[in-house]
C-alpha cells in the first residue's frame, strides 16, 4: 500500500503543476523580467514570495483542515463562513479567473484564428474543459500524465534556447526596493492562494475517491497530498524563473506591449516560425488543466452545497461552464478591472490573514480569528479608498 501511494505522489505533483499553471501565470514573470533585467534575481526571489510560497502556505494550512474548506472556512462563523466561500468561488469562477484563462488564451492563439470570435472561441473552448471534466476521478490522471508533461517540454524548448542565444539584459532604471516592491505586487495578482486552498481540497478529494476500494488513512492521504504539493510549487519555481529570464534577455522592444499578448511576441522572438507550436502547446494545456481544476472545484461545490445533490456531478460542470461565458466575451480590460477592484485588493488580504489564523489555531491553539480578519479588512479598505 506504501508503495501504491509513492507512486501517486509525483503523478499528483504534476497534476497540481497543471493546475497552478495556467495561461494567466505565463504573464506575470515575463513583467517581472522585463521590469528587473540584470536585477532579476532579486525580483524573482521577491515575486516567488507571494506567487509560489504564500500558497505552498496555504495549501499546508488546508491539509491541516484534511482539505475540508468548509472547516477552514467555518471558524469565521456558520455564516460568514458560508458568504466567504461563495465569494471565493465567485472570484475563482465566473467574475475572475476563468474568464480571466479564456480570454488570454484567445487573445495568445488569435493570429493563428483570426476569423474566430471572442463568444466561439469561449464555447469551444469551454466545450473542452467539459469534456476533460465531466469523468471526475480522471483528472489527477489526464492533469498528471498529459497535460503537465506537454506544458514543460514546451517551455522548456523556449526556455532553454532563449537563455542559450541570450545577450544583453533589457535596460532598467528602477532601484531594487522598487523592483522588490513591484515583484512582490506582480506576484500577489497571481491570487494563487486561492488556487491552493480549493485545489488542495479536491486534491485530497480525488486521491480519496481513487483509493476509494484501499484501506487507505487519511494522515496517509495528507501526506502524498502536501509531498504533491511540493513537487509541484518546485516546478512551478522553476518555470518561473525561466520564464522571467527570458523575459529579462530578450524583451527588448517591447515596452509597451499589451500584457496579455507578450508571451506570443516573446516566443516568436526566440524561435521564429516555430514559436507558433510552442504557443499552441503551452496556452491550450496551461489554460484548459487549469479551467479544469477550477471546474471541477466549482461544480462539487454548486452540486452539493447549493443544489444539495440534486443534480449530477457533471450538469453541474454545465452549469458551471455557461455562467462563465458573459465575462469570456467582453475582453480582457474587463476582467483586469475586476481583478485590480475592491475584491482583491481588500478580500485577498482577508484571505491571508484567515490562512495564518487557522495555521496559528492548527499549530498554536491560537483561537482569535475574526479579530485578526476584521483589522485586516478595514486596514486594507482604508488603504484602497486612501
Amino acid at each position: 500500500m506504501r508503495n501504491y501511494l509513492q507512486s501517486q505522489v509525483f503523478l499528483t505533483g504534476l497534476a497540481v503543476f497543471a493546475m497552478f499553471f495556467g495561461a494567466g501565470n505565463l504573464v506575470y514573470p515575463i513583467l517581472v523580467g522585463m521590469k528587473s533585467g540584470s536585477h532579476n534575481l532579486l525580483g524573482m526571489c521577491s515575486f516567488i514570495l507571494t506567487a509560489v510560497i504564500l500558497p505552498v502556505i496555504g495549501l499546508v494550512a488546508m491539509l491541516m483542515f484534511d482539505g475540508n474548506y468548509k472547516q477552514f472556512f467555518g471558524r469565521l462563523g456558520k455564516w460568514s463562513g458560508e458568504i466567504a466561500i461563495l465569494i471565493c468561488m465567485l472570484i475563482i469562477g465566473p467574475v475572475i479567473a476563468i474568464p480571466r484563462i479564456t480570454i488570454l488564451s484567445h487573445t495568445m492563439l488569435a493570429p493563428f484564428i483570426p476569423e474566430m470570435s471572442n463568444l466561439v472561441f469561449a464555447l469551444l473552448f469551454f466545450t473542452l474543459t467539459y469534456l476533460c471534466v465531466f469523468r471526475e476521478n480522471k483528472i489527477v490522471g489526464l492533469l498528471g500524465k498529459v497535460f503537465s508533461p506537454a506544458k514543460l517540454v514546451a517551455l522548456a524548448i523556449i526556455i532553454i534556447w532563449g537563455i542559450w542565444t541570450a545577450t544583453s539584459y533589457v535596460p532598467t532604471d528602477l532601484t531594487n526596493w522598487q523592483i522588490f516592491k513591484a515583484s512582490i505586487l506582480t506576484g500577489y495578482g497571481t491570487l494563487d492562494l486561492l488556487g491552493a486552498i480549493f485545489f488542495s481540497a479536491i486534491v485530497i478529494n480525488l486521491l480519496k475517491i481513487d483509493n476509494s476500494d484501499r484501506k487507505v488513512a487519511m494522515r496517509d492521504l495528507v501526506k502524498v497530498g502536501l509531498k504533491a504539493g511540493l513537487i509541484g510549487a518546485g516546478l512551478l519555481t522553476i518555470v518561473y524563473f525561466g520564464l522571467s529570464y527570458l523575459s529579462a534577455f530578450h524583451s527588448h522592444g517591447l515596452v509597451g506591449v499589451d500584457p496579455d499578448v507578450l508571451f506570443r511576441e516573446l516566443s516568436f522572438k526566440v524561435l521564429g516560425f516555430y514559436g507558433a507550436a510552442v504557443i499552441g502547446v503551452v496556452v491550450m494545456m496551461g489554460s484548459l488543466s487549469t479551467a479544469i481544476a477550477l471546474t471541477a472545484v466549482l461544480a462539487e461545490y454548486l452540486q452539493h452545497d447549493i443544489l444539495r445533490n440534486k443534480i449530477s456531478f457533471a450538469k453541474s460542470a454545465v452549469l458551471v461552464l455557461l455562467a462563465c461565458v458573459p465575462l469570456s466575451i467582453y475582453g480582457f480590460d474587463m476582467v483586469m478591472a475586476l481583478t485590480g477592484g475592491p475584491i482583491v485588493y481588500i478580500g485577498y488580504p482577508m484571505l491571508i490573514a484567515l490562512t495564518f489564523a487557522n495555521i496559528a489555531y492548527k499549530w498554536f491553539g491560537f483561537k482569535p480569528v475574526k479579530v485578526p480578519v476584521l483589522l485586516t479588512g478595514i486596514i486594507t479598505l482604508l488603504s484602497y479608498l486612501a
